[in-house]
C-alpha cells in the first residue's frame, strides 16, 4: 500500500511596504506605490486579512516585558513653573506627552504659552521652542519683552510647514515645543488645504510621533468652532494625552484652563488666571473676585459656592426685580442658566404667596465674570431674587448651597463639605444646605459656622429672614 505524504512547505516570504502596506512581488529599496525609500521589508504570510489584504506579523523592535520590570521614571511630570497650569496638567507636563490647548481667538493662548516656554527655559534645565504659524518672530518678541520672557535658553521659529518644524527640533533638540497653532501648519505630500480635515490629522500624527520617540513634551494650540468645540477632525483629540479648554470674557480679566482630558492626571480640574497688562498670572485663591464687600447689607444679593472642577468658588448672586410691565417681562441673565432662572421664578411665584414675578423684569446675574450653570445655585438664585421682590436683605455671613425642585423641595447636591469649609475660610458663619448635608452628612461641620438642613423653599425664606433680622439686632 502505498501512502503519500504531503510535506509541510515553508512559509512563503513575503515583501510588505513599512509605510503604505504595498506588497511588491520582490524586495526594492524604493515602493513603486508612495515612494518611500528603505521600507520595504521581508515577512511571511502570517497574520490577520484586512480588506482583503494580508497583514503579516512582523519582529516588534521591542519586546513585551512583564510591568513590574518597566521604569515610570520617564513619564514622571515635569513642574511647567505655573502653578494653575500644573494643577490642571496634574504636577507639570510629561517628556513625550502631547498637550492640546484650545480656546477663543483672544483669550490669552498665546500669552499663557509664551510664559510657559519662559518658566520651563528657566528652570527645567532644557531649551523650549516656541513655533508660530500665525505671527513673526518680531511680534512674538514684542510680546515676550511685555512678559519679561527673554531667556536664551526660549527658541523662536515662525513656520508653517511640518518639514522645518522638523528640522528646528533637529537644531535645537527642546525640551518643551510649543506649536501655535496645529491649523496652520501644512504637511508636504498630504492633500488639503492647513487647517483642514486630512492636514490637521497627519501634522498631529506626526508630532505625536517625534513627540514620543524623543521624550519632547509638545504643547499644540488649537482652534474653536463658533459652537466651542476643537476644530479639525474628532480623533484629534483622540490623538493627543491631554485637552485643555482656555475660556474666559474678553470683558474680564478672569481666565480658565478646564481639562477635558487627561491621561496622567484628573480630568475634571480647573486652573484660574487674570489677565492683566503686565500678561497672565494664576489665581491661587480667586474667590476674592467674585463676591463684592458692602457696606451695609443690600437686597437682591446673595452668596453661594460653586464647583469648577474640584475646586470649590464662593460666588455672589445678585437679582434686580423690575417695575411692572404689559406683556412680556423681560427674563436677563449673565453668568447663569436662563433655563434655570425661569423655572426658579416659577417655583418662587407658585410656593411663596407674597411674591408676584409673572409680570416684572428679572435681571440676574454673578460677580467677576464667572458662570455658574450647575443645579446648587438655586437656592442662592431664590433668595437674591425673594431679597430684591421683598426689599429684605440677605445676612452678610450667610451662603446658601441647594438644587431647587419643581416642587419647591430643596435637593442634595455634590461635594458640600468642600463647599462650606472654602465659605467658613473666607468667614462666612450661617449655611443653608440640603437636608442630609448637615454635620452628619458632609463629615462634619467648620468651626465657628452654623449649618441648618432646610427641606423646601419657604423653609429657607424663613431661616433668610431670621439670619437677616438677628444681624439687624447685633446691630442696633
Amino acid at each position: 500500500m502505498t501512502t503519500s505524504r504531503t510535506a509541510a512547505k515553508p512559509a512563503k516570504p513575503v515583501f510588505v511596504c513599512d509605510a503604505c502596506g504595498h506588497q511588491p512581488p520582490k524586495w526594492l529599496g524604493r515602493c513603486p506605490e508612495c515612494g518611500e525609500w528603505g521600507s520595504v521589508i521581508e515577512s511571511t504570510v502570517s497574520g490577520a486579512v484586512v480588506s482583503g489584504r494580508v497583514v503579516s506579523s512582523r519582529i516588534p523592535s521591542e519586546p513585551a516585558r512583564p510591568i513590574a520590570t518597566i521604569s515610570a521614571a520617564p513619564a514622571r511630570a515635569v513642574p511647567t513653573g505655573v502653578s494653575e497650569l500644573d494643577r490642571v496638567l496634574g504636577g507639570g507636563l510629561v517628556p513625550g506627552a502631547v498637550v492640546l490647548l484650545a480656546g477663543e481667538p483672544g483669550v490669552g493662548k498665546s500669552t499663557l504659552l509664551l510664559d510657559v516656554a519662559q518658566q520651563w527655559a528657566t528652570g527645567a534645565g532644557t531649551p523650549s521652542l516656541v513655533v508660530s504659524g500665525e505671527e513673526s518672530v518680531s511680534q512674538v518678541r514684542l510680546r515676550a519683552e511685555r512678559l519679561g520672557a527673554l531667556d536664551e535658553r526660549l527658541f523662536l521659529a515662525s513656520e508653517s510647514d511640518l518639514g522645518a518644524v522638523l528640522g528646528h527640533l533637529d537644531a535645537v533638540r527642546p525640551g518643551l515645543l510649543v506649536l501655535d497653532s496645529v491649523q496652520t501648519i501644512s504637511a508636504p505630500g498630504t492633500e488639503g488645504v492647513p487647517g483642514g480635515v486630512t492636514q490637521v490629522r497627519a501634522v498631529t500624527a506626526a508630532l505625536v510621533a517625534i513627540a514620543k520617540e524623543r521624550g519632547v513634551a509638545t504643547v499644540l494650540v488649537g482652534h474653536v468652532t463658533k459652537d466651542g468645540q476643537v476644530a479639525g477632525p474628532r480623533v484629534l483629540e483622540h490623538l493627543v494625552d491631554v485637552v485643555l479648554h482656555f475660556e474666559g470674557d474678553k470683558h474680564s480679566s478672569l481666565r480658565l484652563v478646564r481639562g477635558v482630558k487627561n491621561r496622567f492626571g484628573a480630568a475634571d480640574e480647573v486652573g484660574c488666571f487674570e489677565m492683566h497688562e503686565g500678561g497672565i498670572s494664576s489665581l491661587a485663591d480667586p474667590s476674592g473676585l467674585f463676591l463684592t464687600r458692602y457696606a451695609e447689607p443690600v437686597p437682591g444679593t446673595c452668596v453661594t459656592v460653586a464647583m469648577e472642577g474640584r475646586r470649590a468658588l464662593v460666588t455672589e448672586v445678585q437679582a434686580l426685580i423690575g417695575a411692572e410691565v404689559n406683556g412680556s417681562p423681560r427674563r436677563t441673565v449673565s453668568g447663569l442658566d436662563s433655563a434655570r432662572l425661569a423655572m426658579v421664578l416659577a417655583v418662587l411665584e407658585r410656593r411663596t404667596q407674597r411674591l408676584k414675578l409673572h409680570d416684572r423684569e428679572v435681571f440676574a446675574a454673578t460677580v467677576g465674570g464667572i458662570r455658574v450653570i450647575e443645579p446648587a445655585a438655586d437656592l442662592a438664585v431664590a433668595l437674591a431674587v425673594a431679597s430684591g421682590g421683598l426689599n429684605l436683605a440677605m445676612a452678610p455671613h450667610l451662603v446658601a448651597i441647594g438644587e431647587v425642585g419643581l416642587t419647591g423641595e430643596v435637593r442634595r447636591v455634590g461635594a458640600v463639605g468642600r463647599r462650606l469649609a472654602e465659605a467658613a475660610r473666607l468667614g462666612f458663619k450661617f449655611a443653608l444646605v440640603p437636608p442630609g448635608c448637615g454635620a452628619s452628612g458632609s463629615g462634619g461641620t467648620p468651626a465657628g459656622m452654623r449649618v441648618e438642613e432646610v427641606g423646601d423653599l419657604r423653609t429657607a425664606l424663613q431661616w433668610a429672614a431670621t439670619a437677616a433680622a438677628s444681624v439687624g439686632d447685633h446691630q442696633e
